[in-house]
């Protein structure tokens, strides 16, 4: 995977990342069931962090 398309692809899971803990907010506070957002977003945590390994050697 080039460099551009590893930014590409953290900058967009960034943006879902944001959206997605609005709504979990949103959900938390009308006293709703956040466990799947929370699964979804540790998920997209560890995609992020594993993306920004591969962009520090995309680097080198």
């Amino acid at each position: 995977m080039k460099k551009a398309d590893i930014q590409a692809r953290i900058d967009e899971l960034k943006m879902d990342y944001i959206r997605i803990q609005g709504d979990l907010d949103k959900l938390e506070s009308t006293g709703g069931n956040v466990t799947m957002l929370e699964k979804t977003l540790s998920r997209m945590e560890d995609e992020l962090n594993d993306l920004r390994k591969q962009l520090d050697k995309a680097s080198e």
